[in-house]
């Protein structure tokens, strides 16, 4: 049994966070922009990073430190991704890890650092270093972390959950930030997992990456991934309490299935939830692309912005993705009102398919009557004011 309950981050035991101001982005700025999440005791760690060529200096020193297999601590930060930045852009990384390792009797390498923010601008290191060392780490707080690790996201994303097992009772939390730059293989979003489990480096690194498929792999807001996307898990085995595989899957699916949905009801300019469950595909790969080039056309996202089920642009997106497709097979649904049967236009009045993309939150469903195979993107419109949101400065 899985249930809700508060704490974030710090609600499975043994874990501690805390954040600060460094005036990252603007020195005269009081907003909490640096963060750092610790496990007190030892921990089996597990992650997954952007498959951007471009990989931001955070995500390629979090990967060697993740190499060495013995991580305890998270140092995050917003409002500059450290991405584009050479051999300075690294150096500032690993003196991000060095300065938190200092002040918790650490080794650098039992830190992994997460940015986020502006490409291509170096950190301003003397105000990162400011800021870490004012932070004092508290088994509450987890709040505050995921509101210092936001950009342009409206509002925080924690979640923590109890999960009762027949071994026993853990807890796993989290959180994560984005809203924009966000399309499937993870996207500009950041996410800490921390769970008192008991659970094998192994075992979780192979959990995790299933849960990951699960949730922030399915979700696209503008189809553009970013450099710097990163999902962390530590599992300190404070509760002494060691899930079954398919127990720890559940429970992180519940944490980052949570997390993924509301980036995406966060997304940049966003006024709809949509849902794509796409069916009947020969094969996965075919049914991956066709679900991602729905969700992902301008055209279709337009259409929704504006309430009109326009089934053609649907049907183009099909025919360009490079799926094996049968016009003639294509059934499309809005929720529960049939739009197309076998590529046609079906006879449910306009107006009631109509009133289902006026809705805020909906399902597209599609079948393409070729095989057994299936995938399912969330996903949005797209809207003026995500345009104005991303015009620069």
């Amino acid at each position: 049994m899985i249930e809700q309950i508060r704490g974030g981050v710090c609600a499975p035991a043994g874990f501690l966070c805390g954040s600060a101001s460094a005036g990252i982005k603007n020195p005269e700025a009081t907003r909490e922009d640096v963060a750092i999440i610790l496990s007190e005791v030892k921990a089996s760690v597990a992650a997954t990073f952007t498959t951007n060529k471009v990989k931001a200096a955070p995500v390629l020193i979090s990967m060697e430190h993740l190499a060495a297999g013995d991580v305890r601590a998270v140092v995050l930060n917003s409002g500059n991704a450290n991405a584009c930045t050479g051999a300075v852009g690294k150096k500032d990384a690993r003196q991000m890890a060095a300065i938190v390792a200092e002040a918790h009797d650490l080794s650098p390498e039992q830190v992994l650092i997460c940015s986020t923010g502006r490409i291509g601008v170096p950190l301003p290191m003397d105000r990162v270093e400011k800021g870490l060392k004012k932070i004092r780490l508290k088994d509450k707080g987890s709040l505050k972390c995921a509101k210092a690790i936001m950009t342009s996201d409206t509002y925080p994303k924690e979640i923590s959950c109890r999960v009762e097992t027949a071994n026993g009772v853990f807890h796993i939390g989290g959180i994560a930030k984005g809203a924009g730059m966000i399309d499937p293989n993870m996207a500009t979003m950041l996410c800490v997992i921390t769970t008192d489990a008991v659970v094998p480096q192994g075992a979780l690194q192979r959990a995790l990456r299933a849960s990951v498929e699960d949730s922030f792999n399915r979700i696209t807001i503008d189809g553009d991934m970013s450099t710097n996307d990163t999902v962390i898990a530590l599992a300190n085995g404070a509760s002494g309490v060691r899930p079954t595989q398919a127990e720890l899957i559940e429970a992180l699916n519940a944490v980052g299935q949570t997390l993924a949905r509301e980036i995406v009801l966060d997304g940049e300019g966003v006024t709809k939830f949509v849902e794509i469950e796409l069916s009947g595909a020969a094969s996965a790969s075919d049914a991956r692309l066709a679900a991602e080039a729905i969700a992902n056309s301008t055209l279709v996202k337009c259409a929704w912005a504006g309430g009109d089920p326009n089934w053609g642009r649907i049907m183009d997106a099909l025919g360009y993705c490079g799926a094996d497709l049968r016009e003639d097979k294509v059934d499309i649904d809005y929720d529960d009102q049939a739009l197309v049967r076998g590529g046609l236009v079906a006879s449910t009045p306009w107006k009631k398919v109509r009133a289902v993309a006026a809705k805020k939150e909906f399902k597209i469903s599609v079948r393409l009557g070729l095989g057994k195979f299936s995938h399912t993107v969330w996903t949005t419109d797209l809207t003026e004011e995500y345009v104005r949101l991303n015009l620069g400065e």
